[in-house]
């Protein structure tokens, strides 16, 4: 299928001019003859009033006239998963096995017991549970760990955007004093001293007679690109499969593409715009506005995916929501209003208790369901052709 993330925008644009002309009934395919489609209402700049009133009735299509597509196929198109990956995120499977290995090596930080997934946990979706990450001796971090699934399609990372590769930001926290407080000159020579990562070194980079810093952060580079998030119940909607969401969770879609204006922000099938924007949360942290350009000095942090939600909580850049229904409420009236809110955010928007309930239970679809004491672990490593 192909990838229309780049143009979601667009085609929620149409999405919601359906909305208007289309009737609401949940997310099943809608009758494309109940009303005007996104395309019969385009028509509607060359036809008459009553032209158009007229292909509305037909009750059939002719062999001249296929219809056009209705509200749960727009929506389909704007939410299904790429066929692959980015062009030039296909790395080697084995430079993707080291980068495995070497984020759970503790011989990437100072102290020797830290690795990236003390912070970054498979089962937790790639998060730590926690309201801030954790650093040296349980020192509290500012900010909430952030998942690393579809990084590949990423175009910034950390919470501010500070960081524009995969590389950069794999390079960040190994360095960070308050995080893991390596030194990559250190590093690699306790790496050199293990024969084995020798070997798998020089077969990844042939061209490098030595372990060093960029072989280090990129083969972690490589590990990230390859973290896909799972398929849901709510990838098996969007592949056409009418039943995947019950009733309550088609009226939190309905909520989610309509009066809570979450589209906005969370679109795509990563669910997210990749943007930065002030949506009310308080504190002094500025986010991206820290740094100079036209947001300096203003509250602006990453959109984040909502895929996995339901396995990384807390929530929001401070981890000050601790669950999905509290974020619901920080959006229906809970945030600081200032004029520097988001004007992609809804103002007043008002949900009552079973809307909010409806939203979160869509909010979940988006997220793989696991068993208890289930790992992603082994969905993440990586596996070599022999």
């Amino acid at each position: 299928m192909m990838d229309l993330a780049p143009n979601w925008k667009r085609l929620a644009g149409v999405a919601l001019l359906a909305l208007a002309v289309l009737p609401a009934r949940g997310v099943e395919a809608a009758d494309t003859h109940a009303g005007p489609t996104p395309v019969a209402e385009a028509k509607t700049q060359t036809q008459t009033k009553a032209e158009t009133e007229t292909e509305t009735e037909e009750a059939a299509p002719t062999a001249a006239h296929e219809p056009a597509p209705g509200r749960a196929a727009v929506w389909r198109a704007i939410f299904a998963r790429p066929a692959a990956p980015p062009q030039g995120a296909a790395d080697d499977p084995a430079k993707i096995a080291l980068g495995y290995d070497l984020f759970r090596d503790t011989r990437l930080s100072g102290g020797g017991a830290t690795s990236c997934a003390s912070c970054h946990d498979p089962a937790r979706a790639f998060t730590d549970g926690r309201r801030t990450g954790q650093g040296p001796a349980g020192a509290g971090l500012s900010r909430n760990v952030p998942s690393l699934y579809n990084l590949a399609w990423a175009t910034s990372f950390f919470w501010d955007g500070r960081a524009q590769t995969l590389a950069e930001q794999a390079r960040g926290p190994i360095l960070a004093e308050n995080e893991m407080a390596g030194h990559f000159p250190a590093i690699a020579g306790r790496l050199e001293h293990d024969p084995a990562m020798m070997a798998r070194f020089a077969t990844v980079f042939p061209a490098s007679k030595h372990i060093a810093e960029p072989e280090i952060v990129d083969a972690l580079a490589a590990y990230e690109r390859s973290l896909v998030s799972p398929m849901t119940r709510f990838d098996r909607w969007v592949a056409g499969d009418d039943g995947a969401l019950g009733e309550n969770e088609q009226r939190g879609f309905e909520i989610f593409v309509g009066k809570g204006g979450c589209i906005s922000c969370h679109g795509g099938w990563r669910a997210t715009d990749d943007g930065f924007h002030d949506v009310g949360v308080p504190g002094a942290d500025l986010g991206r506005g820290a740094f100079d350009g036209p947001m300096k000095g203003l509250p602006q942090f990453k959109t984040p995916s909502l895929r996995e939600a339901a396995h990384t909580a807390p929530y929001m850049h401070d981890g000050s929501l601790a669950t999905l229904l509290d974020v619901v409420a920080h959006y229906a009236g809970g945030h600081v209003k200032r004029p520097s809110l988001a004007p992609t955010l809804v103002p007043d928007l008002t949900l009552d208790d079973a809307e909010r309930a409806d939203l979160v239970a869509f909010l979940k679809t988006m997220s793989s369901e696991r068993g208890p004491g289930a790992s992603a672990d082994e969905t993440t490593r990586p596996v070599l052709k022999k």
